[in-house]
């Protein structure tokens, strides 16, 4: 080794502490970490919220002022079709450690660019009655909208992105980009068309949600016949299979010209990795997609007009490894990198 150099690098690392970082990308990230050269915060240590963010749940009676991002529990699973578990989900990923803060591949850190918050669950009035809980989501997400805050979620079950989208959605249908084992546009079931097999079909309808701008990527199951729908309304759907065959270069391309330049919703279930690798989840699919592949999708969308997202159907439960959690952790962080990476921010 040359002496000179390892000289230079014994003067300048040999007593450095772990906050001494001289690159200036990493130190302003270190920056928001240290509070000296040599101490952060213990990840295990003090109140769990979601990736890590402050505790705001008094930002829904100041109308959420001073937030460009709210983080929200949504606790609900009464539109499963199959396991239920789903209301775990939220406390789930709060108790997930070590996401963030730096994105090594978009190379952002977005809580040091962006004023973001864990405020807390949605309230509903009944525990029991799924209409009800809808009424009570899409109550208080218009609070969100009408603040001009973008809400990144973790539910529950996938019907919660249709009270979701009928906020946000309300002046302007949104495009989509939603993957999935399941299309999640099927009718009504024994008299409720309000489940979680269903709710894309329904915001197409109310006009929340624009189905030529929405792209349903990693689709496999017996369930295809169910799904017609994303077909009829002008929807496009990748299936799993695809994928290995086209490439995910070609499918980030697909997504990015479906959705365009307009404001657009991501929707990540957990069911669309392979259950080998995140069994947490009432409707598991064998032949799913990896943790790898979903983390270069979407951080394929890097520059989109994202306008909300949620992660859904973490049913920690099934899973005593807690990998479900942590996936469905990482990609709500991935979500909050494409907010702070959205189009007019860079």
């Amino acid at each position: 080794m040359d002496k000179a150099k390892l000289a230079a690098l014994r003067a300048r690392y040999a007593d450095a502490k772990g906050g001494d970082i001289y690159d200036p990308g990493f130190a302003a990230v270190a920056a928001t970490v240290f509070t000296s050269s040599d101490r952060r915060a213990w990840p295990f240590a003090g109140v769990a919220t979601l990736l890590g963010a402050n505790f705001r749940p008094d930002a829904v009676s100041e109308a959420f002022a001073g937030l460009d991002v709210a983080l929200v529990g949504v606790p609900m699973d009464l539109g499963v079709t199959n396991r239920t578990g789903a209301r775990l989900g939220p406390r789930a990923v709060r108790a997930v450690e070590r996401i963030g803060p730096y994105e090594h591949a978009l190379r952002v850190a977005p809580a040091s660019t962006l004023r973001v918050a864990d405020v807390g669950d949605v309230p509903m009035q009944s525990r029991f009655s799924l209409d009800q809980c809808h009424a009570d989501i899409e109550s208080w997400y218009k609070g969100l909208a009408s603040a001009g805050v973008i809400p990144l979620s973790v539910g529950g079950d996938h019907s919660i992105s249709l009270p979701i989208l009928r906020a946000i959605g309300a002046k302007h249908p949104v495009g989509l980009v939603h993957i999935d084992a399941h299309c999640d546009t099927s009718g009504a079931y024994e008299g409720a068309k309000f489940h979680h097999g269903g709710p894309f079909r329904l915001a197409v309808l109310d006009g929340v949600l624009d189905p030529e701008r929405t792209i349903q990527i990693g689709i496999r199951g017996p369930a295809e016949y169910l799904w017609e729908f994303s077909a009829e309304s002008g929807m496009t759907v990748i299936h799993a299979e695809e994928i290995d065959r086209i490439g995910l270069d070609a499918v980030i391309e697909k997504a990015r010209a479906v959705v365009g330049a307009g404001p657009t919703y991501v929707s990540f279930d957990i069911d669309s990795i392979d259950p080998g690798l995140a069994p947490g989840t009432g409707t598991p699919e064998v032949g799913g997609l990896l943790p790898r592949e979903v983390l270069s999708l979407v951080r394929g969308l890097s520059g989109i007009d994202i306008v909300g997202g949620d992660v859904v159907e973490v049913a920690p439960q099934y899973d005593p490894t807690t990998a479900t959690a942590q996936i469905g952790a990482q990609m709500l962080f991935q979500l909050l990198c494409l907010v702070a990476l959205r189009k007019g921010r860079v």
